[in-house]
C-alpha cells in the first residue's frame, strides 16, 4: 500500500501476551488483525513477542530473526504497516526498539530512550539516543516507547509531526497516569497520539489494563478500549491536525531549548 492519505486507518491491537513465546504471540496478534481488516496501520504493544523483560535468559531476536520475518510478512499480506516494539539484539547490544514496517521493508525504527529503571529494564538493554520522527504517506510520525510517556521534554513537537504512537507495557496501578498523560502529549504537541497498551497478567505477577487509546489535537478522546483484547479502529484527519495548528498557532510560541547532548537537526 502506498500513496498519500488524509484519513488514515489505524488498528490499536490490544493484546494478552504469551510470556516469552514469541511464536504464539505472532500467531495470536495475527488472529486480531484478521478481526478488523482494512486498516492503513496496525500497532502493537511493547515488547509484544516476549512481553516486558520476557526475553531475560534467552538469546534476543536479531535483525534478521523470525518477528521482523513476520511483520514483513504480516504487511504485506495485509496491504498495511505494522508497528510495535521487540527486544532486539543488534551489533551485540541488547535494544527495546520500536520498528515501523511496511510493504515488507523497515521504514522506521527508535531504540527506547528512557529505560524503566524501577522495574530494572536499565539493566537489561542499551538506551537509545535518537529521536525517531519520519514521513509516511504524507503524515509525519513521531515513534515513543511507554516510560518515553512521562518525559514532555523528550515527547515535545519540535519536529513538526502529525501523529505520536507510543506502544507500552503499562501496569494497572499507574493506569491514570497513562490516560492523563497521552491526552497530555497531544495538546502540548496540537499532534493526533495513539497509544497502544496490553492486557492480562505477564510472566512476573504483573496485571495490565488495557486502556489504548487516540486523542486528536485538541485532546479529544477519539477512542479508548476497555481491559478486554481488541483491535480498536480509528480514522485520523490530517487536514483537521493542521486546521488546529493554523487556527491557534501555540506551537511557534514554545521555548527554544534542546535535551543536553541530543542533536535533533
Amino acid at each position: 500500500m502506498s500513496g498519500s492519505v488524509d484519513q488514515l486507518a489505524v488498528g490499536l491491537v490490544q493484546a494478552r501476551l504469551f510470556w516469552q513465546e514469541a511464536e504464539p504471540n505472532r500467531n495470536h496478534l495475527a488472529e486480531l488483525m484478521d478481526s478488523a481488516p482494512g486498516c492503513h496501520l496496525y500497532v502493537l504493544p511493547e515488547t509484544f513477542s516476549t512481553g516486558f523483560l520476557g526475553d531475560q535468559g534467552r538469546p534476543a531476536e536479531t535483525l534478521d530473526g523470525p518477528t521482523l520475518a513476520w511483520m514483513k510478512a504480516q504487511s504485506l499480506e495485509r496491504g498495511a504497516a505494522i508497528a510495535g516494539s521487540l527486544a532486539l539484539d543488534v551489533d551485540g547490544q541488547r535494544r527495546n526498539r520500536f520498528v515501523f514496517v511496511d510493504e515488507g521493508k523497515i521504514v522506521a525504527h527508535y531504540d527506547k530512550r528512557h529505560l524503566f529503571a524501577f522495574g530494572g529494564e536499565d539493566r537489561r538493554y542499551v538506551a537509545g539516543q535518537d529521536f525517531c520522527t519520519f514521513d509516511w504517506r504524507g503524515w509525519r510520525i513521531d515513534l515513543q516507547i511507554c516510560y518515553d510517556l512521562r518525559f514532555p521534554a523528550w515527547c515535545r513537537n519540535r519536529r513538526e509531526f502529525d501523529l505520536q504512537l507510543f506502544v507500552a507495557n503499562w501496569p494497572s496501578p499507574r493506569v491514570l497516569a497513562w490516560q492523563r498523560l497521552l491526552q497530555a502529549r497531544a495538546i502540548e504537541n496540537q499532534a493526533a497520539v495513539v497509544g497502544v497498551n496490553r492486557v492480562g497478567e505477564d510472566g512476573k505477577g504483573i496485571d495490565y489494563p488495557g486502556a489504548s487509546s487516540a486523542w486528536d489535537a485538541l485532546g479529544a478522546c477519539l477512542i479508548e478500549i476497555g481491559r478486554g483484547e481488541s483491535v480498536g479502529r480509528v480514522v485520523l484527519d490530517r487536514s483537521a491536525i493542521r486546521s488546529v495548528r493554523e487556527t491557534l498557532p501555540f506551537l511557534a510560541d514554545a521555548d527554544d531549548f534542546r535535551i543536553s547532548s541530543i542533536d535533533d537537526e
